[in-house]
């Protein structure tokens, strides 16, 4: 006779469990977005975030992004984790489209690590979320879809989910960390210091022959080993770096785009323009609108409907 399932069934908490969510380990939902695989043609360009973690699920497309010093290849499933100042260089373009779902989150203070990092400095930055992919893709979804569409109480219900995400995450990554998403090469230590200068200096004229001097090697040698370790020669990463930083401006501030440009390095506002359109497929102004535009769209949509 076949074993039947029961009715009912009743699942219990353990009694001896703790959130993590105690004292100053106080986490604040700051956003979250919907990154259309169709947003790819202008993408996100090398930056950082001082002052919150970004998480960041693959749900389409692939790539080869560079993480602080390293290379992955991105597929759909990944689970990506940028602690506070973590320099990444999302790469996409009309013919590499990904879509993805990403949340910033602010007052992180984890047991044993530093301010606003999710996992240790050394645990690594991609992780597949397997079958767990659905269960954080509800999260996302949910998140995005209250915060868009303005309904009642959408930031308190965000937060609760937020904190379930952050849990679901941890359960993901806690000690996990696949073979074949380990980086390309384990850069050399001079590529990590010339890295590091550039990431320190690029809102100054720097040159490929004043990082030489800086650092007290041939500049030919400084961009061979560069481009080994990154995929781009130092003065490309460079580039990548200012029209990021720029980026962030944009969409954050109500800068000027003149003193925009003067903050991540340029003299002039027109060779700004050319590089900036040149690398993300629209000038600063066109970007900066099309951005807040899209959000203010996005929400009167939702409303409509």
């Amino acid at each position: 006779m076949a074993q039947q399932n029961p009715l009912n069934v009743q699942c219990f908490v353990k009694k001896d469990f703790q959130s993590i969510f105690t004292g100053e380990n106080n986490p604040k939902l700051l956003y979250v977005s919907d990154i259309r695989p169709d947003a790819s043609a202008h993408p996100r360009v090398m930056h950082a975030h001082e002052d919150f973690v970004e998480i960041i699920l693959i749900c389409s497309g692939s790539s080869e992004y560079l993480i602080h010093d390293k290379k992955y290849f991105i597929r759909p499933g990944d689970l990506l984790i940028y602690n506070a100042g973590v320099v990444h260089d999302e790469i996409s373009g009309p013919d590499i489209e990904v879509g993805s779902y990403c949340v910033a989150i602010g007052g992180l203070h984890m047991p044993g690590l530093r301010e606003n990092a999710l996992l240790p400095d050394d645990a690594g930055y991609v992780f597949p979320s397997g079958q767990s992919f659905g269960d954080l893709r509800i999260l996302f979804e949910m998140m995005f879809r209250n915060l868009a569409g303005d309904e009642p109480r959408a930031e308190a219900f965000c937060h609760s989910l937020m904190h379930a995400l952050l849990v679901k995450v941890l359960a993901v990554t806690d000690g996990a960390r696949a073979a074949d998403e380990k980086p390309v090469e384990d850069p050399p230590v001079l590529g990590r210091r010339i890295k590091d200068y550039i990431d320190r200096h690029y809102m100054e004229p720097i040159t490929l022959q004043t990082m030489g001097e800086a650092l007290h090697i041939s500049p030919y040698y400084l961009s061979h080993v560069f481009k080994q370790m990154s995929g781009y020669s130092p003065v490309q990463y460079l580039l990548r770096r200012r029209i990021g930083e720029a980026q962030t401006l944009l969409i954050t501030t109500d800068l000027s785009i003149t003193r925009i440009a003067e903050m991540v390095g340029y003299d002039t506002q027109s060779y700004f323009n050319l590089q900036f359109t040149k690398n993300v497929g629209l000038p600063p102004n066109k970007f900066r609108q099309n951005y807040i535009v899209a959000q203010k769209n996005e929400k009167s949509s939702r409303r409509k409907k």
